[in-house]
């Protein structure tokens, strides 16, 4: 018998995989706190899928682990609890690196104290533990500048003179985090492949860029851009574009990633740089706004120069080694994929009207 663990399962990418898994493991076991900032009433999600075991508790607790893991013993854990929200992150140092890396360690140590080795750990880990990443002059000469200062933004200096960014590749581009929440992410994927390597279990890294879609949370206020423009528009509210609006993000949609994690869970040996999961797609964030300003018939954006500390000017990725290894490759763009999640939008809320 065959069992799957899923830590955050009952979140956004944890629900949408939950869907796939139970054909591929005898038993399947989500693992979540059913945090308020996620889960505006603490009770299994309706997303979640039926065949699915739910247990409510926090990685951060070693009782929890203890309790969990006298009844569970995984052989594939996937290991999705975390805290995200760069700007958030912030302002609440301890709850992000609490969460991402002592509910990490927590996790490692539990299965010690059991004795319940899984054969593999699949962790998504994210395009924040790059930071800003590589740039490249006129010459083609590689260097990291690091993070934008508040001088330069306030200035609105919004990109590195005689500097263009390259996407992110884990083989070839170092992180460099830009923030806590990165930095504790990148402290996360250290953690765990040490450990890993250690003790002789399989780890495989997963690097998220923006992930969006049908599912993702309207309450969290740092749950993402797209749903927070849709809402806006759907509003008839003026999105507003911060910077000059060429700030590139890639959106990769809530499918494309859960056909990732599965096949990495089902599949993959241990690899030895991180996949990078993404659409292979840099959109600006003023395109966005202006694709969803269009599939509402809201007003356009309004670019106002505001910036927010700690945020990386590009971040993109090429997706060439995932889907080498993988057999796996995007198959939503951006464009598609909006109109997907606002049509979800708009049903949730004719769904709470009626």
């Amino acid at each position: 018998m065959t069992t799957c663990l899923i830590t955050g399962g009952a979140g956004f990418i944890g629900s949408a995989i939950s869907h796939r898994l139970p054909e591929h493991f005898d038993r399947v076991v989500a693992f979540d706190n059913l945090h308020p900032q996620i889960h505006p009433v603490p009770e299994r999600p309706s997303e979640l899928d039926s065949r699915v075991e739910f247990v409510q508790g926090d990685v951060t607790s070693a009782a929890d682990w203890d309790a969990l893991l006298g009844d569970v013993t995984p052989d594939v854990i996937i290991h999705l609890a975390a805290e995200t929200g760069t700007g958030q992150s912030l302002l609440e140092a301890t709850r992000h690196a609490s969460v991402n890396v002592v509910g990490t360690t927590e996790m490692l140590d539990a299965l010690v104290r059991a004795d319940k080795l899984p054969s593999k750990i699949v962790l998504s880990s994210s395009r924040a533990v790059y930071g800003e990443g590589a740039w490249v002059d006129a010459h083609g000469a590689v260097s990291y500048p690091g993070q934008r200062s508040a001088a330069m933004l306030e200035r609105g200096e919004w990109d590195f003179p005689g500097l263009s960014a390259l996407p992110f590749v884990s083989s070839k581009v170092a992180p460099s985090p830009t923030s806590v929440y990165g930095a504790t992410k990148l402290a996360q994927e250290h953690i765990l492949r040490s450990w890993c390597l250690s003790l002789g279990v399989t780890d495989v890294l997963f690097r998220l860029q923006n992930v969006y879609g049908p599912g993702q949370s309207l309450i969290n206020p740092y749950t993402g851009i797209v749903s927070f423009f849709a809402q806006e528009a759907k509003a008839g509210r003026v999105i507003p574009v911060y910077e000059d609006g060429q700030i590139i993000r890639d959106f990769v949609f809530i499918d494309d990633v859960a056909d990732a994690i599965v096949r990495g869970a089902l599949e993959s040996d241990s690899n030895a740089n991180a996949y990078d999961i993404g659409s292979g797609e840099g959109t600006s964030i003023l395109r966005l706004a202006e694709l969803i300003a269009a599939h509402y018939g809201a007003p356009a954006p309004e670019i106002n120069g505001k910036f927010r500390n700690g945020d990386v000017r590009h971040a993109s990725c090429e997706v060439s080694e995932a889907s080498a290894a993988l057999g796996w490759s995007p198959r939503v763009m951006v464009d598609e994929g909006v109109g997907l999640l606002c049509d979800w939008i708009d049903a949730q809320r004719l769904e709470r009207a009626e």
